[in-house]
């Protein structure tokens, strides 16, 4: 979806909020080394068109909101909800101005499990997307907000400690 607040210093890139809803059984948010992808489905509402698709669950390298700028990487929620059957949800990136058109907003959708937590994530695939700033992943039932976190986006020497850490150093930009 991770609160880190700097107690001695504190700075608007550094607190960042979360809204977690009363249909949200467990919620955390974090950094992931995503796994491989075993499909893609297509998502006319991103600029790319598609989001992965993935079997595993890959855990949180980091449970900071604090993510480096590095192609691969990926940061995202960890939720499970009330239901057991479940929900279907909209996901809603919101980001700085991306490519020629300037968008601002993506979405997509997805499921949240009432059995399991299930994850849902944006990676950085495209140089294109390595967008430094307030970042915020929201997941909606219409207008129901089910849960919202932000993640500050920061280039890889301010968060050295995690910009290596899935082995793409060589892709740093």
């Amino acid at each position: 979806m991770r609160l880190a607040l700097a107690l001695a210093i504190f700075s608007p890139l550094t607190a960042t909020a979360e809204t977690v809803s009363d249909y949200v059984a467990e919620f955390e948010s974090g950094v992931i080394c995503p796994p491989p992808t075993t499909g893609e489905r297509v998502a006319p509402g991103t600029v790319a068109g598609v989001t992965h698709v993935i079997e595993e669950n890959p855990p949180f390298v980091s449970v900071a909101n604090q993510v480096p700028a590095v192609k691969g990487i990926g940061f995202g929620v960890r939720a499970s909800v009330v239901f057991a059957e479940g929900m279907p949800v909209t996901m809603v990136v919101t980001h700085p101005p991306m490519g020629e058109d300037g968008v601002t907003s993506q979405e997509f959708t997805s499921h949240l499990s009432g059995e399991s937590r299930s994850i849902t994530f944006y990676q950085f695939d495209y140089a294109y997307e390595l967008l430094v700033g307030r970042w915020t992943m929201q997941a909606l039932s219409g207008d129901t907000v089910i849960y919202a976190t932000e993640f500050d986006i920061l280039p890889p020497d301010e968060v050295p400690e995690l910009a290596g850490i899935c082995g793409f150093e060589n892709l740093l930009s």
